[in-house]
């Protein structure tokens, strides 16, 4: 394995155009103005012959100045295609650029993020051709160029061990073969014949969906850092609230489908919230349960606290400290709340009727 990584850094980047495999970038959009022109100028202005790959934007019907910011780079750029998603989730908006992709490789790239690098395409290829898999794992860091400091506590948050499923290669930095649900965004065209499209029922962990049926077909996924591509973090506590909420109705979503994905860590948040509302009214039950609810709580402040101050340490950015908590905290009851809310949604109501999802 270490001797694939030294092939991977000193390949050239940049072999005969006739021997590259053709690329098919998928951008799933929907109301991304503010990050989608510097994105696609990133990814139109690589060092890779043009004329073997397409960046294929699937806006899901934009209300912004999305699509007319991409129709402006359509005149410039040939490789550059805008489809209409009109179910507007990115589980759709993916299948439907799939669906018309020419690429011997399909990647997969969001539409508010930084490619780090002109050859970023060019490392993609030598790492399928040199790994031999069936896909393509990379990470995702959240911190980018001008971030504020709520951005800047996010993204340090993000990527601790308090902050995401510690099962996760996400924020990684090793290469090597690596399981592929959480991580694998580039994919040969060969594995959708194999495990099929997307999953359309799943607003958000719909990759994470697909990349489980990827591990139980037994197709290999490797890992590298050099196509790491940098997300933006949300910029208030709402919008990460949101967010958060989301993954977690996706979590319990995949869950539903697949049972073999349970574990207790993912699961962690869920009890978090139970236990904040449940708490004070077992409480007033029994008062042994008073003082086992504060030392709860005592502990998980204490944790946060914890980690929080470590990680202002290791950054060296004091102006995190007073914000980590309080993005900690909002990861925490976001993720919980979602599993709570997707869990309700699925239990059966009289008369035959469901919550609505």
């Amino acid at each position: 394995m270490h001797d694939l990584a030294v092939r991977a850094q000193t390949s050239p980047a940049n072999s005969a155009p006739a021997t590259r495999p053709f690329i098919s970038v998928i951008v799933p959009v929907r109301n991304e103005q503010g990050f989608i022109a510097e994105t696609l100028a990133q990814l139109l202005d690589q060092d890779y012959p043009a004329d073997r790959y397409e960046v294929l934007v699937a806006d899901g019907q934009s209300t912004d100045g999305t699509r007319g910011i991409v129709e402006g780079l359509q005149r410039r750029h040939p490789n550059l295609r805008l489809l209409d998603n009109p179910r507007r989730w990115s589980s759709a908006g993916r299948n439907a650029a799939i669906r018309v992709a020419r690429g011997d490789v399909v990647l997969l790239v969001d539409g508010h993020c930084e490619i780090d690098s002109p050859t970023y395409l060019a490392h993609l290829a030598d790492a399928f051709e040199q790994s031999g898999a069936d896909c393509l794992g990379r990470p995702q860091p959240l911190d980018v160029t001008g971030a504020g400091p709520l951005q800047r506590a996010i993204a340090a948050a993000r990527s601790s061990r308090l902050g995401h499923h510690p099962g996760s290669h996400v924020y990684s930095d090793r290469e090597g073969f690596v399981p592929p649900q959480s991580v694998a965004v580039a994919y040969r065209r060969s594995v959708f014949d194999e495990v099929g499209l997307f999953d359309e029922n799943f607003d958000a962990c719909e990759d994470v969906e697909l990349n489980h049926r990827v591990a139980r077909a037994g197709l290999r996924c490797y890992f590298t850092p050099r196509a790491r591509v940098r997300y933006f973090p949300r910029a208030t506590l709402g919008g990460l609230f949101r967010q958060m909420m989301r993954y977690g109705r996706g979590r319990a979503r995949l869950l539903g489908k697949h049972p073999d994905t349970f574990s207790l860590p993912a699961l962690v948040p869920a009890l978090f919230v139970a236990g904040l509302l449940l708490g004070p009214l077992l409480a007033l039950a029994w008062l042994p349960l008073a003082w086992a609810y504060a030392g709860a709580l005592a502990l998980y402040a204490g944790l946060v606290l914890l980690f929080s101050v470590a990680l202002s340490v290791r950054r060296r950015d004091l102006a995190l400290l007073p914000r980590l908590p309080l993005v900690f905290a909002t990861v925490h009851l976001g993720a919980g709340t979602g599993l709570w809310v997707e869990a309700l949604a699925s239990l059966p109501l009289p008369r035959g009727r469901r919550w609505a999802a």
